[in-house]
């Protein structure tokens, strides 16, 4: 067996006196992928920026060797010879790694320059060669774009370019699909995994070494020869990919494969009465257009092109589509924050758009949503108390404080939470927990409705799994509706009955969720069924 090529032994990182990684054994051998797994709070993160020295003031214990070398004790000019060159990182979120000032093709040719003494024609010619290989769209056009020019996905091809540019010998890959679709997610994994296949043909030896970082057990087993699995800390299991997921030793290991979300759905009632209808919506945006008229100029952007669905009571529709494919759009037209152009929306069979003030506010109560990001959609200055209570004081003012109290403090219960948190602020809660409070909010005031827009896309994936049976358990004592906004298909598989599939404002294809994910019609729909699997 090859030496490895990197191996940290003993390594114990500690913040203060917080312990982050507690005495971690691992090894990467030349040319292999391996995974390193494990939810938020486990370590996987902190372990991969403490190979490159990346981490701000840590206390840091054992040896990380690479290629025979404790990176521990090199020097901060020798490690930069190493960055980039030797180990290269591809972070989950380009838009913050990539510099905005600069073009891709600049970022690119700057890392060339730097580590392989290139001139700025030689850099620039190898920096578009890079782009091609990697698949950005209009290769030559998008060397001189900017950061904030290109799309999520073409943005971490860029990225992946100029971590591939000096042809290192271990790719560090921190979450790199976590925040894209699910299909530009597939096109990701396959590019990573060509590329790594070129520079074993090209160099003729076992190849560049990739350590994948995350928490998402599908590309976990569709990308990794190992996986070692991290918990508050520890390394609990390691072992080939096909093993581990065969049969799983550590409980933690075992919990996290059954949190993969399952079909667990209530049955909706043949004559549930319908709720919610539209019928032909269309919305339009105005936007500035590139053009020789100015920079006053607009065109006319259709982002929903006459949608029609139909919700019931006590059922789960699911509306997938990826980035730009106007689901955010109808969740939106649907709860009246934006207009339609034209078309009907109904609910409980009155027309929205001819409603007074006052019912409109009404149906505010019994139309709620819950956002992608809790932490993003709860005020930091207020309590849980505040946050849950909000709107009790508009929609229910004859209530006393008595009152308010309790049916705040029962619908906590409802959610999992104690009435212990009432004083607490969502800073102090994890992901899970405020997403939760999140719900709660909208629950208090007993709506018939709840749209949910991504509601555990930002999650864990054992949390994610906690709160769709929270979702199916509310739904099922309130005969809740539920219009799930996702370009997930295994929480749509999880949670609706139906689905609607959504490719530039159009819908393409919809019918019961088994059948269109089983035996999907329109080319569209099997490439969004074929990236899940």
């Amino acid at each position: 067996m090859a030496a490895p090529l990197l191996a940290l032994e003993n390594v114990s990182i500690a913040f203060g006196n917080k312990l982050a990684v507690d005495s971690l054994n691992l090894e990467v051998r030349p040319g292999e992928r391996l995974a390193l797994v494990g939810e938020s709070g486990s370590g996987k993160t902190v372990t991969a920026l403490s190979i490159l020295r990346l981490l701000s003031q840590p206390r840091i214990s054992g040896s990380i060797h690479f290629q025979g070398q404790d990176l521990l004790q090199k020097s901060e000019h020798e490690l930069r010879q190493i960055r980039g060159r030797d180990i290269a990182m591809i972070f989950q979120e380009p838009m913050t790694a990539l510099n905005p000032l600069f073009t891709i093709g600049n970022q690119i040719v700057e890392t060339l320059q730097l580590h392989e003494g290139l001139s700025k024609k030689q850099a620039r010619d190898k920096a578009l060669q890079l782009i091609i290989r990697t698949g950005i769209r209009q290769p030559e056009r998008s060397i001189d774009s900017f950061p904030h020019q290109l799309s999520g996905g073409q943005r971490q091809r860029a990225m992946i370019a100029m971590a591939l540019a000096c042809r290192p010998k271990l790719l560090i890959a921190d979450e790199p699909t976590t925040a894209l679709d699910m299909t530009i997610r597939a096109r990701i994994v396959k590019t990573l995994l060509d590329l790594q296949q070129e520079e074993i043909q090209r160099n003729g030896d076992a190849g560049m070494a990739i350590l994948l970082i995350t928490h998402d057990l599908n590309l976990v087993r569709k990308f990794a020869q190992r996986v070692a699995v991290m918990e508050r800390g520890k390394l609990v299991e390691t072992g080939d990919t096909e093993s581990i997921f065969a049969n799983p030793q550590h409980p933690y290991t075992i919990k996290l494969i059954n949190s993969i979300p399952v079909r667990n759905i209530v049955p909706v009632q043949e004559a549930a009465p319908m709720l919610l209808e539209t019928r032909g919506l269309r919305v339009e945006y105005r936007k500035a257009a590139n053009s020789w008229r100015g920079i006053f100029s607009t065109s006319r952007h259709v982002a929903l092109k006459g949608a029609d669905i139909q919700l019931r009571e006590g059922e789960t529709i699911g509306v997938v589509g990826e980035s730009g494919s106007g689901k955010s759009t109808l969740a939106q037209a649907i709860l009246n924050l934006i207009p339609a152009e034209s078309g009907d929306i109904e609910f409980e069979g009155a027309p929205v758009a001819r409603l007074s003030k006052y019912r409109q506010r009404a149906l505010r109560a019994r139309l709620q949503v819950v956002f992608q990001d809790p932490f993003g959609s709860l005020s930091p200055r207020q309590t849980i108390r505040q946050i849950v209570g909000e709107g009790l004081a508009l929609h229910f003012p004859a209530l006393d404080p008595e009152e308010q109290h309790e049916k705040i403090v029962n619908v906590l219960r409802e959610v999992g939470l104690p009435e212990t948190v009432l004083n607490a602020y969502p800073h102090e809660f994890s992901g899970g927990q405020r997403q939760r409070i999140a719900i709660a909010r909208a629950l208090i005031l007993a709506p018939r409705v709840l749209v949910l827009d991504e509601p555990t896309s930002a999650l864990d994936v054992s949390i994610q799994n906690q709160v769709l049976e929270l979702l199916v358990s509310l739904q099922e004592k309130y005969r809740l509706s539920y219009l799930l906004i996702t370009h997930d298909l295994t929480v749509v598989n999880a949670l609706a009955h139906r689905v609607y599939v959504l490719k530039d404002g159009e819908i393409v294809e919809s019918g019961d969720t088994e059948q269109v994910i089983e035996r999907p019609r329109h080319p569209y729909t099997q490439s969004l069924v074929q990236a899940s699997l």
